[in-house]
């Protein structure tokens, strides 16, 4: 029977793996970071660190993939209320840009690295991203359809477009600079609702 203890054990090792992993990465690229190096920073085997993940390719599909999960879990919990269609939105938006800013090495590396990954992963992240959009587009979509949002720009254009400037985050935010990262989540949401204002 395997105890409390040992059970957070288990779930450190992975963690510790992560943080290890997107410290290196961030710091020498993923190309030029070993798994060796890796596993010695993180103090554990190589035999551990394959226990949780196949390979390094593991490693930096997963630094992308449990902000991308955290992220969809939070969208669903906005998009689900019964508040109105323009208050869900606005939530969503400024979450998405606040959980962007708190992973911010995370996504940097991944974006910068993920010509790395095999076909099937690149293709396993687009098509998770993909949902995570299209999610958030019928946030949009109902807004459209009820008259609250302007219904003269395809929801997916207006989707890309934020994405676009929510992705492009890490070339320009600094966490020292003079927003935090609810005031700039908060005027992307602002820009958002604007943009879609019917006349």
């Amino acid at each position: 029977m395997t105890g409390a203890g040992d059970a957070d054990e288990q779930g450190s090792v992975p963690r510790r793996l992560l943080s290890v992993a997107t410290r290196l990465f961030a710091e020498q690229g993923f190309d030029r970071t070993s798994v060796q190096e890796i596993v010695a920073a993180a103090g554990v085997t190589k035999g551990a660190m394959y226990h949780y993940f196949g390979s390094k390719d593991d490693l930096l599909y997963e630094v992308y993939a449990r902000v991308l999960r955290d992220q969809t879990e939070r969208l669903e919990k906005f998009a689900a209320t019964a508040a109105p269609i323009r208050e869900r939105l606005f939530s969503a938006a400024s979450d998405v840009v606040v959980s962007s800013i708190a992973s911010l090495d995370d996504t940097k590396i991944f974006l910068q690295s993920m010509h790395h990954l095999s076909p099937d992963m690149q293709r396993a992240v687009r098509a998770e991203r993909r949902e995570y959009h299209e999610r958030f587009r019928g946030l949009i979509e109902e807004g459209q359809r009820a008259g609250e949002f302007r219904a003269d720009k395809p929801a997916e254009v207006i989707v890309d477009f934020f994405f676009g400037a929510v992705h492009h985050l890490g070339f320009w935010y600094r966490h020292e600079g003079e927003l935090s990262a609810k005031e700039v989540g908060d005027h992307f949401a602002d820009l958002l609702l604007g943009a879609l204002r019917p006349d």
